[in-house]
């Protein structure tokens, strides 16, 4: 069966230029149209809407493999991959890799099993062992989103993890703030390792001694990041300000703290990695580094059109820049 990837590339036209010539979902310069027309009658495509809309193994179908875990993040960056895919007439599957790599195997090897056309990944810890391979295995194209391997030669995107970090905990050093709690996430993924850097980097700039016994792994989960936060409270010299490396984690950090009766900023400042749609609700309200989530979803989608077009374009890495939002929890005025 003759695809839209194959149609673009005869045609020297993206994918999605081709699904809005054969789907009429968007103007299309009439020479460029004649293009993607001449290219189709001469490989014979046929275009076959019920057929494609009920067959799993569609060539208009790509997979997204990510954690479900309840996270605002997650939501949002779906909802770009999503926006962006419907915009080039592709449909979508979503599977659960519940942040396990054995899990995320079989997924993704269920997604491969129904033919997909290309797959947006942000893989587990440990997926060089398990997932990795079988995308090696078969020629699909793939883009990494979220969390960047930078030993690996592939399309990814993601958010500037270390330089946002640094900047908001040189914004608690320049409140006066030495010793700064941080509630890690999982060891294991680029993200939690990019936070940390971060966090170092901000305190060797400042010249200020980095304390890993203010370090805690909060697995990036509410639970996680409630024991987290207990053990911060519970230390011999406990810290003056938290850092805490995603949402989840803060929404744990912050019940602990209510229930052992530290007030928010006034005992402790707090501040988070992601933004929530009601972080500015909270009393105090938080003062917190937004990611670019939807775009990032977008971006990634872009990357995987382009791989689909042209398999041996070299591969990207783009990093989008995230945005501090000044609030009151951090100890200052929220216009800060």
């Amino acid at each position: 069966m003759v695809t839209m990837t194959e149609v673009a590339r005869t045609a020297g036209v993206s994918v999605s230029t081709v699904s809005h010539v054969v789907n009429g979902t968007r103007l299309v310069a009439p020479a460029t149209r004649a293009k993607v027309n001449r290219a189709m009658r001469l490989l014979g495509y046929r275009h076959h809407p019920i057929a494609r809309s009920l067959a799993a193994g569609s060539h208009q179908t790509i997979g997204l493999a990510l954690t479900a875990a309840s996270n605002p993040y997650w939501v949002e960056l779906i909802q770009g991959i999503d926006g962006e895919a419907t915009r080039a007439g592709l449909n979508l599957i979503i599977v659960d890799t519940r942040d396990d790599a054995r899990h995320e195997s079989a997924a993704v090897a269920n997604l491969l099993a129904h033919h997909i056309e290309g797959l947006v990944i942000a893989p587990a810890a440990g997926w060089k062992d398990l997932t990795l391979p079988l995308l090696r295995d078969h020629p699909v194209p793939y883009v990494i989103v979220d969390r960047i391997d930078p030993g690996l030669r592939v399309d990814q995107v993601g958010v500037e993890n270390e330089a946002a970090t640094a900047a908001i905990v040189d914004h608690l050093i320049s409140l006066g703030h030495t010793r700064i709690g941080m509630v890690a996430g999982i060891p294991d993924l680029s993200t939690s390792t990019e936070r940390l850097r971060g966090y170092r980097l901000a305190h060797q700039r400042a010249e200020l001694p980095v304390d890993l016994s203010l370090v805690k792994d909060g697995a990036s989960t509410s639970e996680g990041g409630r024991k987290a936060a207990l053990a911060l409270l519970e230390h011999p010299e406990p810290p003056t300000a938290v850092f805490a490396a995603n949402n989840n984690m803060t929404i744990g950090a912050l019940a602990a703290f209510r229930a052992a009766g530290v007030r928010v900023p006034r005992d402790l400042a707090v501040t988070a990695f992601d933004d929530f749609a009601w972080a500015d609700l909270f009393s105090p309200g938080l003062t917190t580094v937004a990611q670019p989530s939807t775009a990032i979803g977008a971006r990634a989608v872009q990357l995987l059109l382009r791989r689909m077009t042209d398999p041996s374009a070299p591969p990207q890495t783009v990093r989008l820049p995230a945005e501090l939002m000044h609030r009151e929890s951090c100890g200052c005025s929220p216009r800060a």
